[in-house]
């Protein structure tokens, strides 16, 4: 499959190119200076291959030291991002609160496992960002089965609530600034300047269950017997098509 450079047209969008730029070379010199010792390799050390890792711009707690994240912690800037000034005015051109911001860079030949980062979409009130800083045409997003390259300099949106993957098959670390925006209304003015089309929520609340399987699941809930997994598969049953009968 080819890559696509673009945004997606009259199509619910997994992702997005939003209309903004920044300054690359700039951008490149502020992430440059940190060394090996600040960048912290991925808790989630099953979901990638070769090496990918982050330094803390703004986390919970404002520590510089890790990068898991908190539910309901008070995000502030760590030390790292007060030796970026122009990072701060990117960021800050983001006229909406944000969590997590961290530099990711992901390794040459490194892989990123497909998987799904639950709540991270516009919609659910927590939408990623993503700003390529260094990267090369052999970096690419998989998102629901589409072969994506983010342009270094631009913004882009993904929504990592869906099944996606990266691979950087380049001889160069890929780095890319990622925000993590509190969805507002000058975010979704933003999004509707861009074209963005809202997908439709899940019909049965799991994006993995869908009409061709949701029958199997629910014979599987029932088999289980227990009261909440009979609860839920009621709850599927009266949503989904009825069962053909010859």
């Amino acid at each position: 499959m080819s890559a696509l450079m673009g945004t997606p047209a009259a199509a619910p969008s997994s992702w997005l190119q939003l209309p903004l730029s920044f300054d690359v070379l700039r951008m490149q010199h502020e992430s440059a200076q940190f060394a090996a010792s600040d960048w912290i390799e991925h808790f989630n050390a099953r979901a990638y291959e070769q090496g990918w890792s982050c330094v803390p711009l703004h986390s919970a707690g404002g520590e510089a030291g890790h990068i898991i994240p908190f539910d309901g912690a008070r995000y502030s800037d760590t030390p790292h991002l007060a030796r970026c000034p122009y990072l701060r005015e990117v960021i800050a051109s983001f006229q909406c609160d944000t969590s997590a911001v961290r530099l990711m860079a992901l390794a040459p030949g490194a892989v990123i496992h497909a998987h799904r980062d639950a709540g991270t979409a516009l919609a659910d009130g927590l939408t990623r960002i993503h700003i390529p800083i260094q990267t090369s045409p052999q970096v690419l997003f998989c998102i629901d089965g589409e072969s994506v390259h983010f342009t270094a300099g631009h913004a882009w949106y993904m929504d990592a609530s869906c099944l996606h993957a990266v691979e950087n098959r380049g001889g160069t670390p890929r780095i890319h600034l990622v925000i993590d925006c509190r969805t507002n209304a000058w975010l979704e003015t933003l999004f509707a300047r861009a074209g963005f089309v809202p997908k439709a929520p899940a019909r049965y609340g799991d994006p993995s269950i869908n009409d061709g399987n949701v029958h199997a699941v629910i014979a599987q809930l029932r088999a289980c017997a227990t009261p909440a997994t009979q609860a839920m598969a009621e709850r599927l049953a009266a949503l989904a098509p009825a069962v053909a009968r010859t």
